[in-house]
């Protein structure tokens, strides 16, 4: 009989709730505990899988291929990579495919970080271009780069871009392309049968969703670039500790619960904040009006747990924030208990002074909704 798991037709909840689990040994753990080990016996030629701690793991080895089970069911030849935080993975693509001389296009609109990635790769003589997520911009500046970054949707924004239409152009051009997956989850979308080469993430987010772990992966079709940035992870030893790796892997088990419940209930936050004449600039692709809609619904299966808006001053945001009881401020996304922050506190991101970018979390949508309502409320006194 064959198994549905590994040949893809296995469903997203049964997928996530088995992912990377080992074959059953009787008297053993379901998902084996953290194996924690700086060497392994290795007496004679160093060959096998498992020679020293920075290059593998076993518990790195079950949720890699968990995550991979989930990036590309049923299909074979896709590797992936764990590693010690969402900026590790990303950096590990991007300094492992560029040299001096080449180019490289990044959105113009993504995480924050970004910003001092460029500085750095600048630093090193590659060229950076940028241009906006939205109407797929980065079109444009594609010709004679080598590697194009795409983050859709894009954090803290939420703009939507055509992945498949960009793969093919920069495909066509000679460039790799990576795409940040990190919002939208491998429940959300999947990168790679979008034809990109790399799907990167952070499994600091809604991955692993409990605020506790710092991860982050990447997968990608083996081959050179595969190999690379396993090259990159062992040169600056950017890796995962076993502990971290075992949670994230335990955390995926709900993956699909969780991802659903909070996706309808920011659904739910988007419709009630629709009709407020105080709330402007309201971004959430799922709302059938919103103008990444269209585009998000061809390659996106759930469209997220993050809201974003923005009230009238910064004073009105603060007012908000303090004014919520169910959703905690502070910063990341993802997580089962909610959070909301001024996304302007932290100087890096080109929004408003009053943009609030909230993360929608496992509570009952009622109830969110209804704090969501009464801090406005509360906020305008």
């Amino acid at each position: 009989m064959s198994d549905p798991i590994a040949a893809g037709g296995a469903g997203e909840g049964t997928r996530a709730v088995r992912a990377g689990l080992p074959e059953p040994v009787k008297h053993e753990p379901t998902l084996p505990g953290p194996v924690f080990a700086a060497h392994f016996h290795l007496p004679g030629e160093p060959t096998g899988p498992y020679t020293y701690g920075r290059d593998e793991n076993p518990t790195w080895t079950h949720l890699e291929r968990a995550v991979g089970e989930l990036e590309a069911p049923g299909h074979e030849g896709v590797e992936t990579l764990v590693f010690a935080s969402g900026m590790a993975a990303i950096s590990s693509v991007l300094f492992s495919q560029l040299r001096a001389g080449d180019a490289a296009v990044l959105p113009s609109d993504g995480y924050q970080a970004l910003a001092l990635v460029r500085t750095q790769l600048e630093a090193y003589g590659i060229e950076v271009r940028t241009a906006p997520t939205g109407g797929d911009a980065q079109l444009a500046v594609l010709d004679g780069a080598k590697l194009l970054w795409i983050e859709s949707p894009s954090n803290p924004g939420l703009d939507v871009c055509d992945i498949r239409r960009l793969v093919e152009a920069a495909h066509a051009r000679g460039a790799l392309v990576a795409v940040d997956n990190t919002l939208a989850t491998p429940l959300g979308q999947r990168p790679l049968q979008l034809g990109a080469d790399f799907s990167v993430a952070s499994g600091t987010k809604q991955l692993t969703g409990h605020g506790d772990v710092l991860l982050g992966y990447v997968a990608g079709r083996s081959g050179e670039p595969m190999t690379a940035v396993r090259r990159w992870r062992k040169i600056v030893g950017a890796i995962p500790g076993p502990m971290e790796a075992w949670l994230a892997h335990r955390s995926i088990a709900t993956l699909q619960m969780r991802v659903d419940r909070q996706s309808a209930t920011a659904l739910a936050v988007a419709q009630a904040l629709r009709g407020r004449p105080e709330v402007t600039g309201l971004r959430y692709p799922g709302l059938a009006d919103d103008p990444s809609h269209q585009v998000a619904s061809r390659q996106m299966r759930r469209y997220g747990c993050v809201v974003s808006f923005t009230l009238p001053t910064r004073a009105r945001a603060e007012r908000f924030l303090e004014e919520l009881r169910l959703v905690d401020d502070a910063t990341s996304f993802g997580g089962v208990r909610s959070t909301a922050e001024r996304r302007g506190r932290w100087g890096g991101d080109a929004v408003p002074e009053g943009f609030i970018r909230l993360s929608v979390g496992a509570e009952d949508p009622e109830d969110l909704v209804t704090d969501v309502l009464r801090a406005l409320e509360e906020s305008a006194r």
